[in-house]
Formats: structure tokens, C-alpha cells, sequence
């Protein structure tokens, strides 16, 4: 078995909980892909968990899966965290350099951090990550690392990105009480960033947006630091509903026509040389014709226009994703320092013409965000919708995470349900019985 480091990620979304376990090497700074998993997610609401014990059961299958394909047991992992109540802010920090002979240290470095984190936050948030910006140390500002330099102040601008309470005890509660581990609750928008981003769009300033099934989640660099955070409660699954009441069918139905229009390149057959007026109208009713029966529907709804489908009905919700995207972009008057424009991934990417709305609502550029090819199992989720996973695993390992393997152990279901914490309580109940 391989002694390297594993690095597990668990994206815990509306629509699917991805399990990804990787093996790391530490010396070529290289991740290998060793296990993946995708279970339809259940008690899980708009990103947030409203049924402990159905979100439970399905990451205890999503991580079952997954490691039945690596061959070792996940200890820890990175999670996600995402969803409307995700909230973000700006900082500075200020210390005195300790050492004698004014040269910055890691041990300064840490404190200004630890200055800047010292923000008034709510009793019922948490914050998520204090991430720095910039550095300055006396009249000099910009500087990205300033351990080494000398100077007598140093300050720090830092974003900090807060959630709410409830949202981290949950998703800890559900791995605690299967017996593993949390390296790290991450922002789903700040992963898939990790995954998408390159260097040059940061510096110039973009926008990653991260269109899940029931939120969308935004991180805008400028300058090449994060400047702002931010996660709206709508996102894919509600094209989807739109759908589904348009065309009065249910939801399993309404999520085949999205995804076979997904799959297509629609655009209106022009004119043929010597072509008929009634040749051209028959052409174009045969090429926007979807016959649902064609996609194992079973309801009896007829033929669809697919132009009314998408440009009646799923370009308006699309329309408005990127309306309150554009809305939060001009609050914090970002507009003019993203001049790379939006980078557009999660499952709600891989909706047809979604780049052209977007180019065409925000007035920016705009492109398709794919996560990085790793090596190993990779080849079915090279795919926007698995952004976040990929860039939690990518997130872990930059932080230095992972834990030695081990090998397999075969439990029975039931017994991963069960807490130390519920075995210690059944034992003193059954005592305090049994005892006078």
C-alpha cells in the first residue's frame, strides 16, 4: 500500500455529495486521484442541511463508495460550507516588529494576522478564513511577503469570510458520528476558485462564480487578493423548476430536458441556396423539435420547442442569476476592477448558452471554468459541476493537510452511525438502571 499522505474532499451540495480521496507526494508536490464518489444528496436544502439523519446517511455512503475504490479509510477530510448565510468583510491589522534588530518574522506575520482577525462577529457566526491581502510595513505598501524585510510597523489587510454557526455543527456532527475527522470547513466559492482561477486573471481581477443546484457563491480577486465573498440563495435547480411548471411535468422530468439541451448546440438552420420558403419552415420546426419520449419520458406532455424552452424560460432565470450577481458587483463598485470578467463553473455552468447570458447581463467577459486534470480517476469529473471537490482537495494539500493511509475496515453500516459519545451515554444510562 502507498505510504504517501491522503487528502480526502467532501462536497456536501443540494443536488450530490462528491467524495474525492487523492494520494499525495510530497516531494513532486503532485495529487493522484485514487477514489470518487457522487450520491444524490438527501436533507440537504439551499446548500444547508435540514434533515441531520438523512445527510448523514448520504455521506456515509458518498464516503463508503469512495473508499471502497481507493482501498484505504478516510480518516479526515475537508468539507464545503455554502449557502446565502456565507458573508464576508475587510480588515487591517497593525503590530510593532519584535525583534530587536527590526527584521519581520513568521511569529510577526502571525500576530498581525491574529490583529486583523479581531473583528466584533456575531454570537450565533463563525469565522471561516482569515485570509491576507497585502502587507505594509511602514510607508511601504503592496508587499505580498514580509518575512525578512525589515521595518518597525507592520499592518495587513485581510478578507474574512464568516458563516453561520448551526451550518458548521452540522456538517461536523455528521462526521463525527461517523467516526472522522474535519481538517478544514472551507467556503465552496474560495475551493472552486482554487480549482479555476489562474494567476493572471487574479492580478487583473476576475469574478469566479459558482452556480451549484441551490446556491450560487462569488469570490472576486483584485490585484491577485480576494476581495470580496459572497453566496446568493438560487442557483441551477431553479431553471429547473421553471421547467417543470412551465411544461407542467415533475422535476426528474424537467432535469432530463436541461441536461439533453446542455448536450446540444441549438441555433436556427439558415436559408439553403434554391431553398423553398415551406422546405425552410419544415427544416426548422424538425431541428427545434424535442420529442420527450426520445429522453425515457414517460408523461404525456408532446412534442417541445426547444428555442421556447430555452430562450422562453431558461434564459430568464439565467438572466437573473447574473442580474443580483451584477447587483452585489456594483454595491461594492468592483465593476471597474475586473477587467478579466467572470469565470463561470459549478453544475450550473454546463446549462446551454449560460456564457452568453452572462456575457450579455453583466457586460463582461466571460468564459467556461474547468478544474485542472489531476492524475488518476479523473476522467468523469473533469466537468465544471465538480470545481469544488477538486479545489478542496487542492486547498488541502496547499494547507499542508492529508493523513497517513490506512487500511480498509469493514463495518457494518449501523456500526458508523454510532458515536463514542452515544456509546459512553447508553452505558451510564444503563448503569444509573441498573445501580441503586
Amino acid at each position: 500500500m502507498s505510504k504517501l499522505p491522503i487528502v480526502t474532499a467532501i462536497d456536501l451540495g443540494t443536488d450530490k455529495c462528491v467524495t474525492l480521496i487523492a494520494s499525495g507526494n510530497p516531494t513532486t508536490q503532485q495529487l493522484e486521484i485514487i477514489g470518487v464518489s457522487v450520491v444524490t444528496s438527501k436533507g440537504i436544502k439551499k446548500s444547508a442541511i435540514v434533515d441531520l439523519e438523512a445527510a448523514l446517511a448520504t455521506v456515509n455512503e458518498s464516503i463508503e463508495a469512495a473508499e471502497r475504490m481507493a482501498g484505504t479509510q478516510v480518516k479526515s477530510a475537508y468539507i464545503s460550507i455554502n449557502g446565502s448565510h456565507v458573508a464576508s468583510q475587510n480588515s487591517k491589522g497593525v503590530v510593532a516588529v519584535a525583534a530587536a534588530n527590526q527584521e519581520i518574522s513568521r511569529e510577526d506575520v502571525q500576530r498581525v494576522i491574529e490583529s486583523a482577525r479581531a473583528i466584533t462577529v456575531p454570537a450565533d457566526r463563525a469565522i471561516l478564513h482569515v485570509i491576507p491581502k497585502d502587507f505594509r510595513i511602514d510607508s511601504q505598501g503592496g508587499i505580498k511577503d514580509p518575512i525578512g524585510m525589515t521595518g518597525i510597523r507592520l499592518e495587513s489587510a485581510a478578507h474574512i469570510i464568516t458563516t453561520l454557526q448551526p451550518s458548521i455543527r452540522n456538517s461536523e456532527k455528521c462526521l463525527h458520528d461517523l467516526g472522522i475527522g474535519v481538517d478544514g470547513f472551507v467556503f465552496a466559492g474560495l475551493a472552486s476558485s482554487e480549482s479555476i482561477a489562474n494567476e493572471t486573471e487574479r492580478e487583473l481581477g476576475v469574478a469566479v462564480v459558482d452556480i451549484g443546484a441551490g446556491s450560487t457563491s462569488m469570490c472576486v480577486y483584485v490585484d491577485g487578493s480576494l476581495e470580496y465573498s459572497t453566496a446568493l440563495p438560487i442557483g441551477a435547480r431553479h431553471i429547473t423548476q421553471d421547467i417543470a411548471l412551465g411544461c407542467r411535468i415533475s422535476i426528474e422530468a424537467a432535469e432530463k430536458i436541461k441536461t439533453s439541451l446542455s448536450q446540444i448546440e441549438y441555433a436556427e438552420p439558415m436559408p439553403r441556396p434554391g431553398e423553398s420558403k415551406d422546405e425552410l419552415t419544415k427544416r426548422r420546426k424538425r431541428a427545434d423539435t424535442l420529442n420527450p419520449v426520445d429522453l425515457g419520458i414517460t408523461e404525456q406532455i408532446g412534442e417541445l420547442s426547444k428555442k421556447t424552452l430555452i430562450e422562453g424560460i431558461m434564459v430568464p432565470r439565467m438572466k437573473e442569476i447574473f442580474h443580483l450577481l451584477g447587483q452585489e458587483l456594483q454595491k461594492e463598485d468592483l465593476f471597474p476592477l475586473i477587467p478579466a470578467g467572470i469565470v463561470i463553473t459549478g453544475g450550473g455552468a454546463e446549462t446551454v448558452g449560460i456564457e452568453a447570458v452572462a456575457k450579455k447581463t453583466l457586460r463582461l467577459p466571460a468564459r467556461i471554468g474547468l478544474p485542472p486534470q489531476l492524475p488518476g480517476l479523473t476522467a468523469d469529473i473533469l466537468r465544471p459541476a465538480f470545481a469544488t471537490s477538486i479545489g478542496l482537495l487542492l486547498y488541502g494539500w496547499n494547507q499542508g493537510g492529508g493523513t497517513a493511509p490506512s487500511a480498509k475496515i469493514s463495518l457494518p453500516n449501523f456500526a458508523k452511525f454510532i458515536s463514542l459519545e452515544k456509546i459512553v451515554s447508553q452505558i451510564r444510562s444503563l448503569l444509573k438502571a441498573i445501580l441503586p
